[in-house]
C-alpha cells in the first residue's frame, strides 16, 4: 500500500539510511509523530538491498558483528533493542585475505591471528601483536563504558551520562587518549612492517581513513567485539535488506510513518527555525517539534535557504573534507564446481607500498549466499566487490553516464575487481549471469550522495564531528556527518544521538532503565 504524505506532523526525518531510520524508530518510540522522507523508491541508503534476475545483492556492507546477541556494545543492537525488533543472524568467524604476503584465512577472536602471525612473520611479530592486545584491554573498556543509547547532545547528558560514571571513571584515563588518532597507540607500540600495514587497513575500513587519521576510540571498539575469546561475526538473514526492514517495522510498529520516492527539495524556515519541507513534487510537509536531515553535510546545506545559517557555520560545513568514492561489481554465478572452502569475506590488498587509501589499491569482497542460501537461486552466488573509499570522484565528473567514454571507463575501472575475484574464483567470468558495474556517478544518482562520497574525512585530531544539532532551531543532523566511524555502528549511534536530544530527558532515562540497566 502506498503512503499518502500528511500535511503536517512533530517530526520529519529527511532520509531513510540507516542513521535516519535508527533516529526515526527511536523518536517514534519515544512518542512523537515521526514522518520519513525518502527520496528513493527503497529504504537504506548505502545499507538497501536489491533483487536482480532472482539474485538478492547488498548494495554496501555486508560485515557485520554485535548485531546476534544482547547486551551488545553495537548501537544499532542497542537501537533494535529499544525498539524491540528481532534481528536473526548467522554466525561466522572467519574471512580471507588475498595480500601481497600470500592468501590464507584469518578468524576474529584472541588467539587465531596470532597463528596467521607466526607463520608470516614469526615468534617477534606475534609477541608484538599479544602486547598490543594487552594494551588495547583497557582502552576496550573505556570505548564501550559509556553506550551510544545514554549520549545526548544537550546538559541532560550529565543525567543520562551519570549512569554509567563508575565504569567510565574507572577507564577515564584511557578515554582521553581514545580522542586521539590510533596512530599514537601504534606508533609506540609496534613495529612489525605487517603488523602495522594490517591495522592501517583495519582503520581504512573503520573511518576511511588509515591509523594516523582514525580516532582511537573507533579501534578500540573494534578490539573489544573483534579480537576477544569465542568472538563471532554476524550477517543477517536476508541481508542487509533484513536490517533496514527491521528499523522500518519499529518504526512503523511505533506510530511512524515512511514516504519513498518523496524527495525532500527544501527545509522550509520561518520565524528562524525549520518549520517542514517542500518536496519536489511541490507537496509541503509542516513539522511542529523538529526536521532531522539524515542527508550529508553538504546535501544538507543544499536544502536550507542561504540566510537560514550564519555564513560561518555555512562555509565551515561545506569545507568538510570528503573521503573518496565507491567503485561497485555486482554479480550472480553459477556455483556449479566452484571450490567447497570458500569464505564469505576477502579482503585484497596489491601492494602494500603505495599505502591503504591508494586508488584501486585495496578491495573487498563478499559472498553472502554461502551463509545465506536464500540470496541466490538454487545453485548459484551472488558476489559483491568493491573498492572501499578510494575512487577519485574527479575522473567521473564530467563524464555522461550514456556515453561511450563512460561504458569503457566502467569497464577499465572496474578491472581491479575482476582481478581481486579471479584470485578466489579463477575462471568467474565466464560463471556470471548477472553484472553490474557501480561508479560513483552510481553512487551520487541512487544514494543522493554528494560527490559520490563515502563520507567526511575528518582526521583524527584535526578536526570534531559536529554531533546532531545546528544553529538553526529545530534543525538537527544524523548520519555519517555527525558521528566518528562512517560504518553502520557510527551511523546508528548518530541516529540514537539525534533522537535523544530531542526527546524529554525524562523519557530518555525511562529508556536507559528498560534496555541498559
Amino acid at each position: 500500500m502506498v503512503a499518502i504524505a500528511p500535511t503536517d506532523t512533530e517530526i520529519i526525518v529527511i532520509g531513510s539510511g540507516i542513521g535516519g531510520l535508527t533516529c526515526a524508530a527511536m523518536l517514534a518510540r519515544y512518542g512523537f509523530e515521526v514522518v520519513v522522507c525518502e527520496s528513493h523508491s527503497i529504504a537504506g541508503g548505502a545499507a538497501h538491498g536489491f533483487e536482480r534476475d532472482g539474485f538478492s545483492f547488498d548494495s554496501g556492507p555486508s560485515l557485520y558483528s554485535g548485531l546476534s546477541y544482547s547486551p551488545s556494545a553495537n548501537p544499532l543492537r542497542q537501537v533494535l533493542d529499544a525498539i524491540g525488533e528481532k534481528l536473526p543472524c548467522i554466525t561466522y568467524d572467519t574471512w580471507g585475505c588475498c595480500l601481497p604476503e600470500g592468501d590464507f584465512d584469518t578468524s576474529v577472536g584472541a588467539s587465531q591471528f596470532s597463528e596467521v602471525l607466526a607463520q608470516l612473520r614469526g615468534a617477534a611479530a606475534v609477541a608484538e601483536w599479544r602486547q598490543l592486545q594487552r594494551i588495547m584491554e583497557p582502552y576496550a573498556k573505556a570505548a564501550i563504558a559509556l553506550p551510544s543509547l545514554a549520549l545526548r547532545f544537550d546538559l541532560g547528558a550529565v543525567f543520562t551520562l551519570g549512569q554509567f560514571a563508575p565504569a567510565f571513571l574507572q577507564s577515564a584515563g584511557e578515554a582521553i587518549a581514545l580522542a586521539g588518532p590510533f596512530s599514537k597507540i601504534m606508533d609506540k607500540n609496534v613495529k612489525d612492517p605487517f603488523v602495522r600495514n594490517w591495522l592501517n587497513l583495519l582503520c581504512f575500513l573503520l573511518s576511511g581513513l588509515p591509523a594516523d587519521g582514525t580516532i582511537a576510540a573507533e579501534v578500540a571498539f573494534m578490539f573489544a567485539d573483534w579480537y576477544r575469546p569465542n568472538a563471532v561475526l554476524d550477517y543477517p538473514i536476508g541481508g542487509s535488506a533484513a536490517l533496514v526492514n527491521a528499523l522500518v517495522r519499529g518504526l512503523e510498529r511505533h506510530g511512524g510513518q515512511l514516504l519513498l520516492n518523496s524527495h525532500v527539495a527544501e527545509v522550509l524556515v520561518e520565524n528562524n527555525r525549520a518549520a517542514g519541507v517542500r518536496l519536489r513534487s511541490g507537496k509541503i510537509i509542516r513539522s511542529h517539534k523538529a526536521v532531522v536531515s539524515n542527508a550529508s553535510v553538504w546535501d544538507t546545506l543544499k536544502l536550507l535557504p542561504e540566510t537560514s545559517v550564519p555564513q560561518r557555520f555555512r562555509q565551515e560545513r561545506q569545507a568538510t573534507p570528503e573521503c573518496d568514492s565507491f567503485m561497485h561489481l555486482h554479480l550472480g554465478m553459477d556455483a556449479a564446481g566452484v571450490r567447497s572452502d570458500l569464505a564469505c569475506h576477502y579482503i585484497f590488498v596489491k601492494d602494500w607500498e603505495k599505502g591503504v587509501s591508494a586508488p584501486q589499491n585495496v578491495v573487498l569482497v563478499s559472498i553472502p549466499s554461502l551463509l545465506d542460501p536464500d540470496l541466490a537461486p538454487p545453485g548459484k552466488h551472488v558476489i559483491h566487490a568493491y573498492t572501499p573509499g578510494n575512487e577519485p570522484y574527479d575522473l567521473w565528473q564530467k563524464l555522461n553516464r550514456t556515453s561511450e567514454e563512460y561504458k569503457l571507463q566502467k569497464q577499465a575501472r572496474a578491472e581491479v575487481m575482476w582481478e581481486a575475484l579471479e584470485r578466489i574464483i579463477p575462471n568467474i567470468r565466464s560463471r556470471c549471469e548477472v553484472t553490474l558495474v557501480g561508479t560513483p556517478l552510481t553512487h551520487e544518482r541512487f544514494l543522493r550522495r554528494h560527490r559520490g562520497s563515502y563520507g567526511p574525512g575528518i582526521r583524527a585530531g584535526s578536526g570534531w564531528f559536529p554531533g546532531p544539532t545546528t544553529p538553526l532551531a529545530g534543525l538537527f543532523c544524523c548520519g555519517d556527518s555527525t558521528f566518528p566511524g562512517i560504518g553502520l555502528p557510527a551511523v546508528a549511534a548518530s541516529g540514537a544521538i539525534a533522537a535523544n536530544t530531542i526527546a524529554p530527558l525524562y523519557k530518555h532515562l525511562q529508556l536507559i532503565r528498560e534496555v541498559i540497566n
